[in-house]
């Protein structure tokens, strides 16, 4: 296997410890709404976000080919001088957390936990919806994130392939869309769910869609501020917060620099420098 180095260019340089970036990544744009949450809670932090474009969407691929995806970005990242990584994708959460940590030496912290703690102090019956990739609703791992937590919870999930190729679509409020979630959604809508983990985190782009969907009586949980939050505490616990300046952020892909320029400017609502980086795989 070919690997590149992590050009000059392409990260920050490292100055003290916590001047260092924090890392996050995903399959592709979807990661950017933690990204956005992180920026905004911490504007000193410097930031670089990876998205693998290349290989998106990871909820339709085996746990090996996720394993083997994350791990790569996860290295690439580390050289990169990180001093933290969040695992911005659920389904490389879900499926490759112990992977990714294995192949970093700075701390990890994925979407799961986080999301789950939130719709657990927001159902008031116990009743939640998990939707996400058919990898993540298959690995059971929010379900037994959220019965950890609350043991009597009555948790159904439902997978939404299409969801994922819609938002990188750019369709993110569209009849097409809305129709799809109609579909998807109708089980959580009979089942009465209250509270509805948004388990990917490209589905934050369709929430109007979704609320529209389930009525303005189901709680959307959407995990990118609490994970903020997490990594902002751990940063912080560590000593490694940087808490003054202007945090620089750089972004990088595996495909399609243009693509991705286009749609997180439409979503973080200012132009991006984009740089590619390809991986042998």
């Amino acid at each position: 296997m070919k690997r590149r180095l992590c050009p000059p260019t392409t990260c920050p340089p490292a100055g003290g410890a916590s001047d260092r970036p924090i890392g996050v990544f995903d399959s592709g744009i979807g990661g950017l709404t933690v990204f956005d949450a992180i920026s905004r809670r911490m504007p000193s932090e410097n930031l670089v976000y990876f998205g693998d474009t290349a290989h998106v969407p990871y909820g339709t691929k085996s746990p090996e080919a996720v394993g083997r995806y994350s791990f790569e970005v996860a290295r690439f990242l580390d050289r990169c001088g990180i001093k933290a990584l969040v695992v911005a994708c659920n389904t490389a959460s879900a499926v490759a957390l112990p992977r990714v940590r294995r192949g970093t030496r700075v701390p990890v912290i994925g979407v799961i936990l986080p999301g789950a703690k939130s719709a657990v102090e927001a159902s008031r019956s116990g009743s939640i919806g998990i939707i996400g990739t058919e990898a993540t609703i298959s690995s059971g791992a929010y379900t037994r994130v959220v019965t950890g937590l609350r043991p009597k919870a009555r948790v159904v999930g439902i997978a939404c392939p299409l969801f994922v190729p819609l938002v990188e679509e750019g369709w993110w409020d569209d009849a097409v869309t809305e129709a799809v979630a109609r579909r998807y959604l109708a089980p959580m809508r009979l089942g009465g769910v209250d509270t509805l983990i948004l388990g990917c985190t490209h589905y934050p782009l369709l929430k109007d869609v979704v609320a529209r969907v389930m009525g303005k009586g189901v709680a959307l949980i959407d995990s990118a501020e609490q994970t903020a939050v997490e990594i902002c505490g751990l940063l912080r616990r560590m000593g490694l917060e940087r808490t003054s300046g202007r945090g620089r952020h750089r972004f990088v892909v595996s495909d399609g620099p243009e693509r991705f320029r286009r749609l997180a400017g439409r979503l973080i609502g200012k132009e991006v420098d984009v740089r590619c980086h390809r991986f042998d795989l």
